[in-house]
């Protein structure tokens, strides 16, 4: 390709001259092609992989050069001869004499550079090739990425660094590349090659380490390798790109929603591959992304536009405070250096003005932004303050279009600012409140069921006179301290958050308001702002349908504190049941876990319904992330982060712990509810509140000052339940002293046995100790501890996922354990790649990790082509496809078009397996199908609809007859065996299928002449057989045809719809014989004479759509005619459906026919009988996948080789 003219210096170092000029120059580089170069060939091979030249350095280059000057310029390079010399030879034709009438070289130089750039953009303009800031580098290394991996154009490389593999004790510098859904490595050095390419989705662990001998080391493991990478120049920038690649694969194995999200990153145009930084600029600003919305509880759809550093006055202590201002889309966000100083969120649907103020030496470049609640923000030291200006008058003026459009939406007047601050209020006694008219009401099925519109606690709440003592007044005290604090830090989102703010929730917030700051501390309230009317559209949509959530929520509704008066009575029901199935049908991947029935009630208490949900979905969503999946992932995870912990805080404890396997029983109970199953509500609510505060790092605080309080009495326990019980002892212990709540039994309490309590811990003194002594918890390094622990329980999950499925179709199958656990590896590899690279079906179709173990993981027949000619014994040559395509269609029992491994396997057992009926009687029923209905289905459907119209009828036709075969073979499934008489007999044109598979299915065996002419004497044999008994059903069908003539428009695919027999074919049986009899090595097969020399059967041929004798004549050079799906302009199926009728309906042949012809052949039962090497198939699958295959199925596993090594 012609590149933009580059300077060298050093024209012959490591180069070969092979072709010059006065002008031009053609090199080689030394090392390539055949020889290698000796010596100096290895040397420069080596070289090229350690310093990377082999990226930037094609083999073959032109060098442009004045006569009189050293300096030379690189104007083209190629990958091949062929290339480069299209290049020097139009440079002879074109340049070389024009370039002789310069008189100045400098004219010259500017000339040829000018030419150059010339040619590359005309090339541009051509191929519509966009302009960017590519690196020719990077393209170069994207290029032999693919090609040194046999990578496809969809799998894009976001960057590669240079490093040392360990390879035993010998560490190999190479080049580690860091694509979308691989790791891989290469190293060449002194002419042995190492090669390495490891799935993301297979890594157990990874992560960074330092030795006294390698300071910087990577490990990277898998289930059954180690490996070990050192020596990089920026270990901390390749580290976290591995990490976050890793983490897009286990959220893909984890949520099939992962495919959607995370396939879009890599979707770039195959034409302008990006330059090193941008694809890894993507995944970084995502990064960056998600810690902005982590840090500032955002929703999941905002995006981090830019941030910079910048000082903000505070005017409750008059100072300019320095830290960071974020900009995304809808809000703009501050947090100070030091980090529990200040931090502010102004959402821009709050903003009314931004304005630049006037510069000072005291201020320089001020931004002053005011919001509704007459609250002013000040910012200085903005860097490039007019752009920043800019951008939040963009981002304010989308968001402006928003609120306007959602306004027309809903009515306008529902979400006017007005209404915002408005809190209705009821009468004490929820009987009075039942029939108030101010109720908001939701459009309910059932208008009979009681709406909520406030908490539930207020509606709840008895107060006796004698109730009015000191706990009132320090609950006042508290409430008044609050408002203190609005009134000088501000209320509501755009409030400053202080240590004094972190202060008052560790004191408690109070009953009044835990409503309202569990919205503002989570961000839900930021979700329910953005979607008004949101929450009433689900319930309407959910009530009064049913599936397996709705089922499990009726069953856990009276278990959600039962002891809570509000939960004792329709309405506290009804408002929870709402909640629940509205956020069931929001998320349907969550639907409903158990523990959110408990959440959610103590959510209703304090906050209205639809507050309620919102608080819900920000838990669900953002706090506790897979957390309440059907198989709590997240808090297995968590799990783990806090055995992690408790090693470190507490390693006196850890070891008894892990013996008694109490860590692990603890944690889910305390983190799937947030400790309130577990500890009295009035206390637990306290928890609850710094949670939402401060988020996760509060409940492993919590849980191990817990642990480091009872560590003397746990240290003595011999048993987990004694563990158990000494832990749930301290916990009922826990009172909240400050609560004016009545008391209420905990269930918790009631279970625990009947010794001596433990004396009481006051909640507020548990919560500040567990400040103090683990408030060093970060919230990032907490991060980094969940992705390790999150990498290890999917791949846990993905095992016992696997031994599931084998322990499952273990008894049904002769293949052993071992050996369906490699090919269901293969088989999720496959299913993986065609997720990766693209498929003939949509990936999240085939790939949901809610469904049962056996269905989590499906291919489609693209996916099963390359697998049936990998492992299965019966593909042979070009003709394996079709054949594939039956056997597929056979599998296939449900009709989805997908199969999972269990029918896998079930196919691939007959054929290794099975003895020589059951292999048979597959090779029939996959011809009695209406076998070129499938391949339409599949292929010809995806032309155009009004040329195949004729063709779609015709499957219309067959679909009943197909079912009802698929329904009949069913039966196979149940214990009693088949009875082969009841399998279809098989018709003309089906027989001729199978003929054709039987003849494809030797083409390269080692005994193929032999078995050619046994399969030649078998269908002449069965030919004979289908003429003698189409003589004994003339009779019987002559009397039958006043039948015929009232069956004619009955879909079946072999109706009769004209008498047209056919009359020769015992010519064509008599000619198949002497054909076969004459053949030699080179010449047709036996069945290509019922082509070439039957026009009757020619046509029988054609109205299978075959359509044109490449089907079945072999070519005059001897190949094999290759299979072709066209039908031909003049094929029957064009002239219409009549032509059908070439079909001899009476001609059939059965089961047990076709089976004695076969045993009459020695070769045959041979074949059909001989053993099938397993194990051999599967290593030779592992191991050829690299050689000789499509690129889609390319390094589906992991391979570590070594060439020469």
């Amino acid at each position: 390709m012609w590149v933009s003219p580059e300077d060298v210096l050093l024209a012959g170092a490591l180069w070969i001259t092979e072709r010059a000029n006065p002008y031009f120059i053609l090199q080689k580089r030394k090392g390539h092609g055949d020889g290698g170069g000796g010596l100096a060939g290895l040397l420069v091979g080596t070289l090229d992989v350690v310093l990377d030249s082999s990226a930037r350095m094609a083999p073959y280059r032109i060098l442009y050069q004045t006569p009189d000057s050293l300096v030379y310029w690189i104007i083209a390079h190629g990958t091949s001869r062929k290339e480069i010399t299209e290049h020097w030879e139009w440079l002879e034709h074109n340049l070389l004499q024009t370039l002789s009438i310069f008189e100045n070289e400098n004219d010259i130089t500017t000339f040829v550079k000018g030419k150059v750039q010339g040619i590359i953009a005309e090339y541009n303009k051509n191929h519509d090739v966009k302009e960017d800031d590519d690196t020719d580098k990077f393209k170069e290394a994207s290029a032999k990425f693919r090609k040194l991996f046999g990578m496809p154009e969809e799998e894009k490389l976001v960057n590669y660094y240079s490093c040392s593999y360990w390879k035993g004790k010998v560490p190999r510098q190479g080049w580690l590349y860091l694509s979308i859904n691989h790791l891989c490595f290469y190293s060449y050095l002194l002419g042995k090659e190492v090669k390495l390419v490891v799935r993301w989705a297979d890594i157990t662990q990874l992560e960074k380490s330092a030795t006294l001998l390698l300071p910087d080391v990577i490990k990277v493991s898998t289930r059954t390798n180690e490996h070990v990478f050192s020596v990089f120049l920026n270990i901390n920038e390749t580290f976290k790109l591995a990490e976050q690649l890793a983490n897009i694969a286990m959220r893909q194995l984890l949520d099939n929603k992962g495919f959607e999200q995370d396939r879009s990153l890599p979707k770039l145009k195959k034409k302008s591959p990006k330059k090193v930084s941008a694809l890894k600029r993507d995944l970084d600003a995502r990064a960056k992304s998600e810690r902005y919305r982590a840090l500032f509880r955002l929703p999941k759809d905002e995006k981090l536009d830019g941030h910079t550093d910048c000082t903000l006055w505070t005017p409750f202590n008059k100072m300019h405070i320095l830290g960071q201002m974020f900009v995304s889309t809808n809000y703009i966000c501050f947090t100070s250096k030091e980090e529990t100083l200040c931090s502010l969120i102004i959402p821009l649907r709050e903003v009314t003005i931004v304005e630049k103020a006037d510069s000072s030496n005291v201020l320089p470049s001020p931004l002053s932004i005011s919001t509704k609640n007459r609250m002013t923000f000040l910012f200085a030291n903005l860097k490039d303050r007019d752009f920043l200006v800019q951008r939040i008058s963009d981002f304010l003026q989308q968001t402006t279009s928003k609120i306007h459009l959602e306004r027309e939406l809903t009515g306008s007047l529902n979400s006017s600012d007005d209404e915002v601050g408005i809190i209705e209020r009821f009468s004490p006694d929820p009987q009075h409140s039942l029939g108030s008219e101010g109720e908001r009401t939701f459009n309910l099925n059932d208008s009979s069921v009681p709406t909520a519109t406030q908490a539930l606690m207020t509606m709840y709440r008895r107060r006796s006179p004698e109730e009015f003592n000191p706990k009132l007044a320090k609950e006042f005290m508290k409430e008044q301290a609050w408002k203190n604090h609005f009134a000088e830090y501000g209320q509501g989102v755009c409030m400053y958050r202080t240590e004094k703010t972190k202060e008052l929730v560790l004191k408690g917030i109070p009953e009044s308001m835990r409503g309202e700051l569990w919205l503002l501390f989570s961000g839900a309230i930021n979700e329910m702002a953005t979607h008004p009317g949101y929450y009433e559209d689900l319930v309407e949509k959910s009530m009064g349908k049913y599936n397996l959530a709705t089922e499990e929520i009726e069953r856990d509704l009276h278990r959600s504190l039962p002891e809570h008066p509000a939960f004792q009575n329709e309405m506290g029901i009804a408002a929870l049941r709402r909640v629940l199935t509205a956020y069931a049908f929001r998320n349907p991947n969550i639907g409903y876990c158990q523990a959110m029935n408990i959440v959610t009630s103590v959510l209703l208490l304090y906050a209205k319904e639809e507050e309620a949900f919102w608080l819900l979905v920000a838990l669900c969503e953002r706090m506790l992330p897979d957390y309440y999946n059907t198989r709590v992932v997240g808090a297995l995870v968590d799990q783990g982060v806090f055995e992690e912990l408790a090693r470190e805080y507490v390693p006196q404890l850890y070891d008894c712990m892990q013996d008694l396997g109490v860590i692990s029983t603890i944690s889910l109970s305390w983190f799937l509810t947030l400790f309130l199953s577990v500890m009295p509500f009035e206390s637990a609510v306290v928890v609850v509140d710094c949670f939402f505060y401060d988020g996760i790092k509060v409940i492993f605080q919590l849980a191990l000052s817990v642990l480091h309080a009872n560590i003397h009495q746990l240290l003595g326990c011999k048993d987990d339940g004694e563990a158990m019980t000494v832990l749930g002892r301290y916990l009922d212990s826990v009172t909240n002293k400050d609560s004016t709540l009545p008391p209420i039994p905990h269930l918790h309490s009631l279970l625990t046995d009947n010794g001596e309590p433990h004396p009481e811990v006051d909640i507020f003194k548990l919560v500040r100790s567990s400040y103090e002594k683990f408030g060093s918890i970060r919230a990032d390094v907490i991060e980094q501890m969940r992705f390790k622990q999150r990498l290890r329980v999917i791949q846990t999950i993905e095992d016992t996922t696997k031994r599931n499925v084998v322990r499952t179709i273990v008894t049904e199958t002769a293949f052993s354990i071992d050996e369906l656990e490699e090919l269901y590896v293969l088989f999720k590899a496959e299913h993986l790649t065609s997720c990766y690279w693209g498929g003939s079906s949509n990936p999240t179709e085939r790939h949901d990790p809610s469904l049962p173990y056996l269905e989590q993981y499906r291919i489609d027949v693209e996916q099963f082509k390359g697998l049936f000619n990998l492992l299965f014994p019966w593909a042979n040559g070009a003709h394996s496809d079709p054949l594939a395509v039956r056997f597929f269609r056979l599998l296939d029992q449900n009709g989805d078009a997908l199969i999972n491994f269990r029918e896998f396997i079930s196919g691939l057992g007959v054929l290794c397996h099975g003895d020589l009926t059951e292999k048979l009687k597959l090779l029939y029923k996959m011809h009695v199908l209406p076998g070129e209905c499938a391949l339409m289905q599949f292929n010809v459907l995806r032309k155009s609809p009004l040329q195949n119209c004729r063709k779609c009828f015709i499957l219309k036709l067959n679909t009943p007859d197909y079912r009802h075969y698929l329904k009949l073979w069913n039966q196979e499934t149940k214990p009693k065996r088949e009875n082969t008489k009841d399998l279809p007999k098989l018709n003309q044109s089906q027989f001729i299928e199978l003929c054709k598979t039987l003849y494809s299915m030797f083409s390269e065996d080692v005994a193929e002449q032999e078995l050619y002419h046994a399969t030649a004497t078998v269908t002449s044999l069965l030919l004979e057989m289908g003429e003698v008994g189409k003589l004994f059903s003339s009779s019987s069908s002559s009397r039958k045809d006043h039948n015929m003539e009232g069956l004619e428009n009955k879909p079946s695919p072999y109706i009769k719809l004209e008498d047209s027999s056919p009359k020769d074919t015992g010519t064509s049986s008599a000619m198949l014989i002497s054909d076969d009899e004459t053949k030699d090595d080179t010449s047709m097969s036996s069945y290509s004479v019922l082509s070439a020399g039957s026009h009757e059967m020619d046509e029988k041929l054609q109205c299978e759509d075959i359509a044109d004798d490449t089907v079945l004549v072999r070519s005059d050079s001897g190949t094999n005619g290759e299979r072709s799906n066209r039908p031909h302009s003049s094929g029957p199926l064009d002239r219409g459906l009549p032509h059908s009728t070439s079909i001899d309906k009476d001609w059939a042949i059965t089961f047990e026919q076709f089976l004695a012809s076969v045993l009459t052949e020695q070769a045959l039962v041979h074949y059909f009988e001989k053993p099938v090497e397993v194990a051999a198939r599967i290593t030779n699958a592992k191991n050829v996948r690299k050689v000789g295959r499509p690129l889609l199925s390319t390094s589906d596993y992991e391979i570590s080789s070594k060439l020469g090594y």
